[in-house]
């Protein structure tokens, strides 16, 4: 979760009255906050310097990114009869807009002090890496409104070469390919110039006089900076999203509002957008500020908190955390966005006007929840539930801690990589070739590395061992996951596989180390080592056969023959097969209870056990061992041999 520093004395100035650490935790817990730390206990806090607060909000809340946002949330918590303030808009110039998705918003009169101005900025970059998602989404732009010539504003799009000015903190002129070129070695900048550097035409806003105000979403203009001393305000919020671009504006004005000579008084702009812009021509005032109207029965929220509490307690607790609840009003028309059709009781219905503050605020279980903040989560009666179960594990996962415990008894140490890998990782680096119908691959993968979803658990066990190769040798380390394969037959097209496999690097490839825990765990499974291919009985048994990924005469499949006739409560699941023969084998499902064998069953039992054998052809192959190709290891850049084994779970269900 985000976590705001705000200066402690400013802070208790704003809610009214100061708190010791202890009380101003118990306060934060009962919103629904955890404070952090209060310099006040640290014995370490430099002297003379002002002590901080600081706090963990949850990643939902954007208008608690802020000192303002949370000393106002915490004061209409502890007097609920502030009421929720009321966002004036005053009409302003036309300004054009040309791309997709832009809003405007002006702040006059404003007061900073050194606290109050390093919020302002904090909240700006706050929003950035939270709900604009590093940019990518929403980027603001703050200028002084001084600086600006009278007129319209314009935001347009041009190739980088016909675009100059001087940036933020520099007097000398760049284009915008020289720009990108600069920031290249920025710390704080080169992070988002891949949004727009490989664009054939960069974002620009200009005033009435051509003079540049920003090129979103990297720079601002020196020409419009803003400072303590500024006074008039003017925000710009361009985005790709135009959801966020809504919340950004409306979370960013209302917290800093207040600093207006006439606090919550916001100066609007009027958005023109060409018939090119996504809707058509149309005018949009920015920011909107408006109130959202939901609906909430006192019944719901009652059976989901366990609560008694009748429609007023309700709306005092609603109140509590910044909401205007009411009675509904009689004949007063009321469009609820939750609104779904049923029949509520005029007794159970509570109108809420969600203020721009609360885009967190999406349906009535958002509300409901903030009801349960306000009673106090503490407060809340502990009950059994209404009805009584018994909880038990999946099969397929019970199995999986089976494996686990054995394999690490025997001394292996498990290792979790990531599900994603590259496509040359799963299949060339293993010298295997892909088929083209059993990986899953991604659409839009953000890189190289996260291509597709692994069909083997080899890659991500050679990564963990090339990432480890300093450690003391040897390395011996396991895995029980998933890996996921195509089938057309499935609901979603591909299904999940359970395995288990493992490498051992060292000095010597250990073949015969990798051989021995695959026998242990095939021990623990109940499951015989069968020793001749052609025997009758249940169990496994190893083929040698040559492998790519494996050295030549080093390699060899483990087969596993399932008995002959399940019981009743043994249920087989389909298993993925490297041989197209065995690829479509299932187990029979769950047998009804059998039959006393008639004479005719024990005449043919008679004869079958005096001819050859057919145990073998429902025999399933489940896997592999062997030592790991040079070329395997050279693609991983490890230095000594190794040997792995991998093979099937659900066969053994």
């Amino acid at each position: 979760m985000p976590t705001i520093t705000v200066d402690r004395k400013d802070f208790f100035e704003r809610i009214g009255r100061d708190y010791t650490a202890k009380e101003f935790d118990e306060l934060l817990f009962e919103y629904g906050l955890e404070l952090d730390e209060d310099t006040t206990t640290d014995p370490d806090h430099p002297a003379g310097e002002p002590h901080q607060l600081k706090i963990e909000v949850p990643a939902n809340r954007y208008d608690l990114l802020c000192t303002e946002g949370i000393s106002r949330a915490l004061k209409h918590y502890l007097n609920p009869n502030l009421g929720v303030p009321t966002y004036t808009l005053k009409p302003a110039p036309a300004t054009a807009q040309i791309r997709p998705y832009f809003a405007c918003a002006i702040l006059r009169n404003v007061k900073f002090n050194k606290i109050s101005y390093d919020s302002f900025i904090d909240l700006q970059d706050k929003l950035h890496q939270n709900l604009a998602r590093k940019r990518t989404l929403v980027a603001v732009g703050t200028h002084d409104l001084d600086k600006i010539a009278p007129g319209e504003i314009s935001y347009e799009a041009l190739p980088p070469s016909q675009i100059k000015f001087a940036p933020l903190n520099k007097q000398q002129v760049y284009d915008a390919n020289e720009l990108m070129t600069l920031y290249k070695e920025d710390k704080h900048l080169s992070k988002y110039l891949h949004i727009i550097e490989n664009s054939p035409v960069f974002p620009i806003i200009y005033s009435s006089e051509r003079k540049v105000l920003s090129m979103p979403p990297i720079i601002n203009s020196d020409g419009t900076k803003i400072s303590v001393a500024t006074q008039n305000i003017f925000i710009d919020v361009t985005a790709t999203d135009e959801t966020k671009l809504g919340f950004v504006m409306d979370v960013l004005v209302t917290m800093f509002s207040e600093y207006c000579s006439e606090p919550f008084t916001v100066e609007p702009v009027r958005v023109e957008y060409t018939d090119a812009s996504p809707g058509g021509a149309r005018t949009v005032i920015t920011p909107n500020l408006a109130a959202r109207p939901f609906l909430a029965r006192t019944s719901y929220i009652n059976s989901c908190t366990g609560l008694s509490l009748d429609r007023p307690a309700v709306i005092e607790n609603l109140r509590k955390m910044g909401l205007d609840a009411f009675v509904p009003i009689p004949g007063q028309e009321f469009k609820a966005l939750n609104e779904s059709g049923l029949v509520i009781a005029e007794e159970d219905l509570i109108h809420i006007l969600v203020p721009p503050t609360r885009p967190d605020i999406l349906h009535e279980c958002d509300i409901m929840e903030d009801a349960a903040v306000a009673y106090g989560f503490n407060n809340l009666k502990r009950t059994f539930p209404s009805t009584n179960t018994v909880a038990k594990p999946f099969p397929i996962n019970k199995l999986g801690d089976v494996m686990r415990r054995q394999c690490s008894e025997a001394g292996w140490l498990e290792v979790l990589p990531l599900t994603l890998c590259s496509h040359d990782e799963n299949f060339k680096f293993l010298n295997r070739k892909d088929p083209g119908d059993i990986a899953v691959v991604l659409a839009n993968p953000k890189t190289i590395e996260y291509q597709i979803v692994r069909t083997s658990l080899l890659p991500g066990l050679l990564k963990t061992v090339r990432e480890n190769r300093k450690h003391a040798l040897p390395l011996r380390i396991f895995e029980v996951s998933d890996v996921v394969l195509k089938d057309p037959k499935a609901e979603r097209q591909s299904r999940n596989v359970r395995r288990v496999a493992g490498i051992y690097c060292g000095r010597k490839a250990g073949f015969e180390i990798s051989q021995g825990l695959v026998d242990r765990l095939m021990l623990a499974l109940g499951v015989p080592n069968i020793t001749n291919s052609k025997d009758k009985e249940t169990g496994f048994y190893i083929k040698a056969v040559e492998d790519a990924t494996y050295f030549p005469d080093r390699s060899a499949q483990i087969w596993y023959r399932p008995p002959a006739v399940a019981g009743a409560h043994v249920v087989f699941a389909p298993v993925a097969s490297a041989d197209e023969s065995n690829a479509g084998a299932a187990a029979p499902s769950a047998a009804t209870p059998a039959e006393p064998p008639s004479k005719l069953d024990s005449v043919k039992e008679a004869i079958s056990s005096v001819l050859p054998s057919s145990a073998s052809s429902r025999d399933i192959l489940i896997g592999s061992v062997g030592i790991l190709h040079p070329s395997v290891l050279k693609a991983y850049e490890l230095d000594y041999p190794a040997s792995s084994f991998e093979f099937d779970l659900e066969p053994f269900l």
